[in-house]
């Protein structure tokens, strides 16, 4: 079944009417079936508004553009979604799944704007796109598994996050993770692994970052697992998510700060076999520098800013 969309599909102005529904277009329990072309217009700039109003203290959380969830072999291709009032596209509990030539666009003070969010499901490609948002391009969520995401342009936004995983003690993990040919134009992270800094029997691991190019990017590489927004619920404890056989392969560009590659993982279970190859990042046309804590791994070739990692013995 194929759903062709010719024009474009514009979201009620008042913000309120989808504020409080979760999602604007969701489909369930699907199998085969292809979403092509136009644009979704979630006109969220009020919504947006409202939230940053600090007077106004009944703002709803807003509604995501589009939604799959419990479906299988569907394909999104070639459609626009833009001004999303929340995430433009959840991916959840669905197995083979082809996002591909996709244009996402919100601006970068937007807030909660992902543009595709990928959690409890198996087998997701995402490629050829172009995702500017005001929150993370592309964010990976707990129990991910087999996800490919290959020539995709991210800025402006958080970059592409795992995470943040951990926030439960009882939470599947994620694995088997590739992001290759991505360019990162002035986002506040690159490739970011972030968990709770509080106990969970969570984990990442098998993951690949290769051929990675970063313009102005505020944290290029980065691994934070001591996430605790507002310091509630998680202030001296230590996070018990283990990530483990991450690869970091031919990353170059730009760092807009000084240091461009930070590993701060827990140290009740240090980050293992982190392996670093070709990795060559500036800061203002100088070296730019490494900060780690409880990281250990590999170095091959060319590292720059001078690796920080915990070499594994031999």
């Amino acid at each position: 079944m194929v759903l062709i969309i010719e024009g474009t599909l514009v979201a009620p102005n008042d913000y309120m009417v989808l504020g409080n529904v979760g999602t604007w277009i969701s489909f369930e329990w699907i199998s085969g079936f292809t979403v092509s072309g136009g644009v979704l217009d979630g006109r969220g700039g009020r919504l947006w508004a409202c939230k940053f109003n600090e007077e106004s203290n009944n703002c709803p959380s807003g509604a995501t553009t589009l939604s799959f969830t419990k479906s299988k072999d569907i394909t999104i291709s070639g459609l626009k979604s833009v001004n999303s009032q929340l995430y433009h596209i959840v991916i959840n509990e669905c197995e083979n799944v082809l996002l591909q030539d996709l244009t996402v666009f919100a601006p970068g003070s937007s807030p909660n704007t992902d543009g595709i969010h990928v959690q409890q499901s198996n087998h997701v490609i995402i490629s050829d796109s172009n995702i500017g948002t005001g929150d993370d391009c592309i964010s990976v969520g707990v129990g991910t598994t087999d996800l490919s995401i290959d020539n995709v342009v991210c800025g402006p936004g958080h970059g592409i996050s795992i995470g943040s995983l951990g926030k439960d003690v009882d939470e599947p993990g994620v694995e088997s993770v590739t992001a290759t040919g991505v360019v990162f134009k002035g986002t506040q992270n690159g490739v970011r692994i972030k968990s709770w800094g509080r106990p969970s029997h969570g984990y990442v691991r098998n993951v690949l970052f290769r051929n990675i190019t970063m313009v102005d990017v505020q944290n290029p590489i980065i691994i934070d697992q001591n996430y605790c927004p507002n310091n509630l619920n998680c202030p001296g404890q230590e996070s018990g998510v283990e990530v483990s056989n991450v690869t970091y392969e031919d990353i170059r560009g730009s760092s807009a700060t000084e240091v461009a590659v930070k590993f701060d993982c827990s140290p009740k279970y240090p980050c293992s076999r982190i392996r670093m190859k070709n990795v060559l990042l500036t800061y203002k046309g100088q070296l730019a520098t490494a900060s780690c804590a409880n990281a250990v791994g590999t170095v091959d070739g060319i590292i720059e800013p001078t690796s920080c990692i915990i070499l594994e013995p031999n």
